[in-house]
């Protein structure tokens, strides 16, 4: 592993909706007519910002640790992902210094949980809302994500060397 005192790692991910199941988002849930589809509980912005902590620490990504075959996981709070990518990377030397991060919906709103999700994070990061930039925006209509078809998300994070 680098020495380097600073590291940056970018994420992303995109889930479509589906039916019957809650939107859960930063780890909290938004009322919404649709889930999202995937074999955790879909939370695009937990995802996003693991594997942009992950990739900062050179780690490979949630799929790694996480595989969407591995039947005990279905279902996974996102949450624990996220637990799970900071663990690995004190591992390695790292704490956190800041995540930002952009959902990008067509629907539902988001700016009103904005606050919400930014707690919850901060708990599973092990950091202040202070080092939490979330923004939300659309897809001004276009495409997949502009149909409203599924949400979203990339982040970025900066890694600081302990010590």
């Amino acid at each position: 592993m680098s020495h380097l005192p600073f590291r940056i790692g970018l994420g992303y991910d995109i889930h479509s909706f589906i039916e019957g199941r809650p939107l859960v988002l930063g780890g909290i849930t938004i009322p919404h007519s649709h889930g999202l589809d995937g074999h955790s509980d879909a939370d695009v912005l937990c995802h996003a910002i693991a594997d942009a902590i992950l990739g900062a620490a050179g780690l490979a990504d949630i799929g790694h640790f996480f595989p969407n075959d591995d039947p005990a996981i279905k279902g996974i709070d996102s949450l624990k992902i996220v637990e799970k990518a900071v663990e690995a990377v004190a591992a390695e030397g790292y704490l956190i210094g800041n995540i930002d991060a952009t959902l990008i919906a067509e629907a539902p709103k988001i700016a009103r949980h904005i606050a919400a999700m930014k707690k919850r994070l901060s708990q599973s990061l092990g950091v202040e809302m202070a080092a939490i930039g979330l923004k939300a925006t659309t897809n001004e209509r276009l495409g997949s994500l502009g149909r409203a078809e599924g949400i979203a998300a990339h982040a970025v994070c900066l890694l600081m060397r302990k010590g």
